[in-house]
């Protein structure tokens, strides 16, 4: 098991964490696979989505902040309810086949941890398990 840190610095960020991911699984010597990647986090989240149009990923926020938007009256005295809400619609854990010691992902993909409370220092925990 691995852990990733990853540093934050607006309310709402999705960081492409793939590298650190493959980082993990080397130092874990597992070269087939799966890996389980998992947030520790109620107010952050874990998706894999295309990295090579930014807009896609700011298009992707935009439909949350619709869907759930910040200031819609919830009653959490944190003033952070829609980010619980956001983690809970995108999730807090994947699961990803490896081969060769990477994550299997399509051509564009890429593994986001999504901030939705942010900024703050988060981490995600990288289990590999062996074919």
């Amino acid at each position: 098991m691995q852990e990733i840190g990853v540093p934050t610095h607006d309310r709402v960020e999705f960081v492409d964490i793939t590298a650190e991911v493959a980082r993990a699984l080397r130092a874990e010597g597992v070269s087939e696979g799966i890996c389980h990647i998992f947030v520790p986090h109620t107010t952050a989240g874990l998706t894999i989505n295309e990295n090579a149009d930014p807009d896609v990923v700011r298009d992707v926020t935009t439909i949350l902040e619709r869907l759930v938007p910040q200031n819609g009256g919830y009653r959490h005295v944190e003033g952070n309810s829609d980010a619980h809400a956001k983690a809970s619609l995108v999730g807090c854990s994947l699961t990803v086949p490896v081969s060769g010691g990477r994550p299997v992902l399509g051509t564009w993909q890429a593994i986001y941890f999504c901030e939705f409370d942010g900024p703050r220092r988060r981490r995600c925990i990288v289990t590999a398990i062996p074919k």
